[in-house]
């Protein structure tokens, strides 16, 4: 050891005195270690935001996916408990590369974000506990002597179904469902797919054919999706903060201008992703003489936004108690809330639509009784429509007949 070190010495005679005593050296050094530049994309914003724009165009263009907004995504983000994905779905190849997609960005997220963050233990607990939660598993599904009814197939009573022909009445879709949770084959026709159910259900897993379950690369692929699922869903949760943090931002960009969201990255976009706001800081209070609502973030909203729902406008209905209401639009969504329904309650008075847009007690009343007059002069009234007939042939109302049969005129 002590001749490995003379030896270096020898080969670097300046190299120890360098770092010390070189000050340019060591400015040098300094200079490379800032310029060292990690790539975040600028949704990203230096760390603090997810940037899931990509995998959410692919969620919404695929057959597993649905329809929705990006932040409605978000909030719902990584959704592989989601209800509509059933089992067949997480089965197909194209779900499996959605998963590893989400997979690989959040792996290289923390990377960059928090490199400190040492996800190779993190992921070597997951893998343990998950080879043992999925062994116990298949054990538990080999060991049962009958089908039963899981969480994937809640709707399909097979209890009443005790021929082939009863199965076929399910549809193929349906047990082609069945077979998949049970890893049975699920191709062929209709009748093969319900002679394979009933199978499961009057013999034990482990005593049916090999012939029955599914090739052997088509376990391994659910297995590998469900260990990517355990992955996100793990890296999900020490992201959380930052899942948070990114829908509160989406959220606020929405509501901004061009100019406005450019002003917002300029600020925010030399800020890491541990960076802590000056008014998050300081509790000081937010300039705002115009008394504008606040917004999400909580500092007033774009004045321009202000103007453009007419929140400036004040509308006050007595049903409500005097309750003020600001910009037209709520004015108008109140008629439908509990607050105004519950003072045409107390009135009396039912909450229809002839009603809206009627704040005053007294004119509700007034035209509830106008109602009422309008209703009744509607309805069937014997005394003046019904008709009666005497011998001469002289037709008179009811009244008018029965009075002039009293006083024996007619």
């Amino acid at each position: 050891m002590l001749n490995e070190i003379g030896e270096s010495k020898r080969q670097n005679p300046v190299a120890a005195s360098q770092v010390v005593r070189d000050g340019a050296f060591i400015e040098e050094m300094l200079a490379q270690l800032d310029s060292l530049d990690v790539p975040f994309s600028g949704e990203e914003c230096m760390g603090r935001y997810l940037d899931l724009h990509r995998v959410y165009n692919k969620y919404v263009n695929s057959e597993f996916g649905c329809r929705l907004d990006y932040d409605d995504y978000l909030a719902k983000f990584p959704a592989v408990d989601d209800d509509i994905l059933s089992s067949r779905m997480k089965c197909k190849k194209e779900y499996q590369e959605y998963i590893a997609e989400i997979l690989e960005y959040l792996v290289s997220f923390v990377e960059r974000a928090h490199p400190l963050m040492f996800l190779d233990r993190v992921f070597k607990d997951l893998e343990t506990e998950f080879e043992e939660e999925w062994a116990e598993k298949n054990n538990r599904g080999k060991k049962r002597p009958r089908v039963e009814i899981t969480e994937s197939w809640d709707s399909f009573e097979i209890e009443q179904y005790d021929t082939v022909e009863g199965l076929m009445e399910v549809g193929p879709e349906k047990l082609k469902e069945v077979l998949d949770t049970l890893g049975l084959k699920s191709g062929g026709t209709v009748q093969q797919k319900a002679e394979r159910v009933l199978l499961a259900k009057n013999t034990a897993l482990d005593k049916m054919s090999r012939k029955h379950f599914r090739k052997e690369k088509d376990v391994k692929r659910v297995k590998e999706t469900a260990l990517m699922e355990a992955k996100v869903k793990k890296l999900c949760e020490l992201l959380k903060e930052t899942l948070d943090r990114t829908i509160e931002h989406v959220k606020i960009r929405q509501t901004m201008t061009r100019n406005e969201v450019n002003d917002y990255i300029a600020e925010h976009e030399n800020s890491g992703p541990n960076d802590v706001d000056d008014d998050e800081k300081d509790d000081v209070d937010v300039y705002n003489p115009l008394k504008l609502p606040l917004g999400f973030d909580g500092r007033p909203i774009p004045y321009w936004l202000y103007k453009l729902h007419g929140l400036g406008q004040k509308f006050d209905c007595e049903i409500c108690g005097n309750y003020t209401y600001s910009g037209r639009r709520e004015f108008e969504m109140h008629f439908k809330e509990w607050r105004h329904q519950h003072g045409m309650q107390c009135l009396g008075i039912p909450n229809t639509k002839s009603f809206h847009e009627i704040t005053s007690i007294e004119a509700a009343r007034k035209l509830w009784e106008e109602i009422e007059v309008r209703r009744k002069s509607r309805t069937w009234q014997p005394d003046l429509y019904e008709e009666f007939e005497d011998a001469d042939g002289n037709i008179y109302d009811k009244k008018t007949y029965t009075d002039l049969s009293r006083q024996g005129l007619i």
